[in-house]
């Protein structure tokens, strides 16, 4: 039996779960849903309002122009990508196209998620200040120079295009400020593993309260 299926308060706890590139949001994120939790990524979602037909991608087409969709009519995420890394114009309106979307998309998927609590993978919520939306906030956190190397193993990413990335993502100290809860990722996965049970067991005793 799924033991986070009802919330005694009526509602379920909300928890953001955050943290920059490659630390690890992924493993964990995937942990509490092992664990039989309600994980909403936003990430995901991102990719779903975009799809072909969606009004979303409608609009972007109409802002940015018929040349962002690929051959199949989808957008095509490195040229968009590259086009607003290089312009921060155009990454205002697209975030300003996309984040209303994004939130309007959460909002309807957690409405009928249940459970006692649940789990909102939030990569940018710094960035957007919405930390005061959710009850607890958990940052996965690690050594700036170990996402250096996890990029650069993982995305094939130069040591300048890592420091890129990062310095275009609120910094470590800023995410930390707003935690209620942490997880420092720098271990084994059996480690990691761990510390999300005990958040598990921690969030199920609060959201009963």
């Amino acid at each position: 039996m799924n033991d986070t299926q009802v919330s005694p308060r009526g509602v379920p706890l909300l928890v953001a779960l955050t943290g920059g590139i490659a630390s690890g949001k992924s493993a964990v994120a995937d942990r509490f849903a092992q664990l039989g939790v309600p994980v909403l990524d936003t990430d995901r979602i991102a990719r779903d309002i975009v799809e072909p037909g969606t009004p979303t991608l409608a609009k972007l087409v109409e802002a940015f122009g018929p040349d962002i969709l690929d051959s199949e009519g989808r957008l095509n995420r490195r040229r968009m990508r590259e086009r607003v890394f290089a312009n921060p114009d155009d990454r205002a309106r697209l975030n300003a196209i996309t984040h209303p979307a994004i939130r309007a998309e959460l909002a309807r998927r957690s409405a009928s998620a249940g459970g006692a609590y649940q789990v909102h993978v939030i990569p940018l919520l710094v960035e957007t200040g919405r930390t005061r939306d959710y009850d607890r906030v958990l940052v996965v956190d690690c050594p700036r120079e170990v996402q250096i190397q996890r990029l650069m193993a993982r995305d094939g990413a130069t040591a300048e295009q890592a420091e890129a990335i990062l310095a275009a993502q609120a910094t470590r100290e800023q995410r930390l400020a707003v935690a209620d809860d942490v997880i420092v990722n720098t271990g084994t996965l059996d480690e990691l593993y761990q510390r999300v049970d005990e958040l598990h067991r921690k969030y199920l005793s609060e959201a009963g309260g």
